[in-house]
């Protein structure tokens, strides 16, 4: 539940509005705002569509979250060449 509400709170709080994220995605802003929503249990959130709001919004906080949880740490790719 946890990544949820992080997943959620990445997106209203981003500088990309979710309406242009839930258009970048390819998903209506309605359909978008409910699979994130951490009080709808009925709603899933698939995988693909999670790189895509990661991609789109820079907000990495969630898979931050979520290498956490695994003990493990997340570098951008820039930083394992130049180190």
């Amino acid at each position: 539940m946890e990544l949820t509400r992080i997943i959620h709170s990445s997106i209203l709080e981003s500088p990309v509005p979710a309406k242009i994220l839930a258009k970048k995605i390819g998903k209506p802003y309605s359909t978008l705002l409910r699979e994130v929503n951490p009080y709808d249990e009925g709603a899933k959130l698939g995988v693909e569509t999670f790189v895509q709001i990661l991609k789109f919004n820079g907000d990495f906080a969630p898979s931050d979250y979520i290498a956490s949880e695994l003990a493990m740490e997340i570098t951008p790719m820039t930083m394992r060449k130049a180190g």
